[in-house]
């Protein structure tokens, strides 16, 4: 993900305009191959070794090197680092500072003082006797019982450019080119306000794909439209929180290359841009040829699910619960797409379930007002305390609601599905 400081942007009749580097530009083909070879070669290397290279390759400042620098931040973004030291750098620099005050107490110990009487050396007042740092280093090797140049070699290992690279994620060089302008375009998205996404012409698979990776990335989002004329989503953007902005942002995002492997799509945002937060606006669309560079994996799941579902068929077994791909139409008010439909084996009542991560109150009490008019006969929300974004959150929401705050409750969600039952069978 690019900074703040990497983005490259111009302003037009309030407009952010990324600067997106063309794909076939040879001047960045070029610079972007240099960069890759640094990477390859700097397996082993300190990160401040490499950023060195970077610097005496394209220059350590200037707008000159603002493309350089963005086109290394994606590339150590997919690169792998650690702290490589024998002894754990916090304890080295404890243990050392600790001897080094040590060491010099003793050598003030030492230190000749002069009495009434006594004749003042030549030079002036006697000389401390010199710190010595082999000594120091020498003694704490000892007791770690490694070797000095040990010590030495893992005191600041910890810090930023002392951590060292063990591999990276290769790829081409228009690739590169490639990821740094959606990162562009993501970046300028961690200022949204409100988003507004229309998506037409796709596939029914297409569109439970993107309606599923609004759910895995926890996005707050109301959409209307259907599949045949396609859909509008409005999606609420980092800066319209309470909390969690940075997290949110993230996932905000991280949605778009998922948006991206749409055919016919366009998406504009509204920004608080600059230091004054000043209103912007920002536009993307299929014309300009923006590429994905995540794998298209399909349906995601949120992360909570998988262990809450094994749990729940071993408490529940009358239950059968399985993943749906269903997409519920609400009329002129949206649509609804559950995660879960659970069917009890012996009479066949079913129900679907959907579970909630970032929330805001006013949009469960939207949904919780449309379901009983507009959707299925049966159903339960499952809702995370965790991730929640207003600020009267824990105010108790009307209707069918499991709360949790790690991983939710199976035997309660399974109370909640008997109501649904006749009464003989429950």
């Amino acid at each position: 993900m690019l900074t703040g400081d990497l983005l490259r942007v111009k302003i037009s009749k309030e407009r952010v305009l990324p600067l997106y580097l063309p794909r076939e530009g040879a001047q960045w083909l070029e610079a972007a191959e240099s960069l890759l070879a640094i990477f390859r070669e700097g397996v082993g290397m300190t990160r401040g070794e490499i950023e060195g290279e970077i610097d005496e390759l394209f220059g350590s400042g200037g707008k000159a090197t603002l493309v350089h620098r963005g086109l290394a931040k994606v590339l150590e973004d997919g690169a792998e680092f650690e702290v490589v030291a024998d002894v754990p750098p916090d304890v080295i620099r404890s243990k050392v500072f600790a001897a080094a005050a040590a060491h010099r107490r003793e050598l003030a110990r030492a230190q000749p003082h002069l009495h009434e009487g006594d004749s003042i050396p030549a030079g002036g007042r006697p000389q401390r006797p010199a710190f010595r740092r082999d000594v120091v280093l020498e003694a704490v090797a000892a007791e770690l019982d490694v070797e000095p140049q040990t010590l030495v070699d893992g005191m600041f290992a910890d810090l930023r450019d002392e951590n060292r690279m063990l591999s990276f994620r290769d790829m081409t060089a228009q690739r590169l080119l490639d990821r740094y302008n959606v990162a562009l375009a993501q970046a300028v998205l961690l200022r949204s306000v409100r988003v507004q996404v229309e998506v037409r012409n796709e596939t029914p698979a297409r569109y439970r794909q993107l309606f599923r990776q609004l759910k895995f990335h926890r996005l707050l989002y109301r959409v209307s439209g259907s599949m045949k004329e396609g859909y509008t989503f409005h999606i609420d953007g980092p800066l319209s929180l309470f909390s969690a902005t940075t997290r949110y942002g993230l996932q905000m995002a991280l949605f778009l290359p998922a948006l991206l492997r749409c055919k016919d799509f366009r998406l504009d945002a509204e920004l608080r841009w600059g230091p004054r937060r000043e209103p912007r606006s920002f536009h993307v669309d299929s014309g300009l040829g923006l590429v994905p560079h995540t794998a298209d994996a399909g349906t995601y799941v949120p992360p909570e699910i998988p262990a809450f579902a094994d749990r729940f068929r071993q408490v529940a077994p009358a239950w059968e619960l399985s993943e749906t791909t269903e997409i519920v139409e609400l009329g002129r008010e949206g649509v609804w797409v559950p995660d879960y439909r659970a069917v009890h084996k012996a009479t066949g009542v079913d129900a679907f379930v959907e579970v909630v991560g970032f929330w805001k109150k006013a949009t469960l009490d939207r949904l919780l007002d449309q379901l009983p008019r507009l959707g299925p006969p049966r159903f339960v929300m499952v809702v995370s305390e965790k991730l929640k974004v207003d600020e009267d959150a824990l105010e108790k929401l009307p209707g069918p609601i499991l709360w949790f705050k790690e991983i939710p409750s199976a035997p309660e969600l399974a109370a909640l599905l008997d109501r649904f039952l006749p009464d003989a069978d429950r």
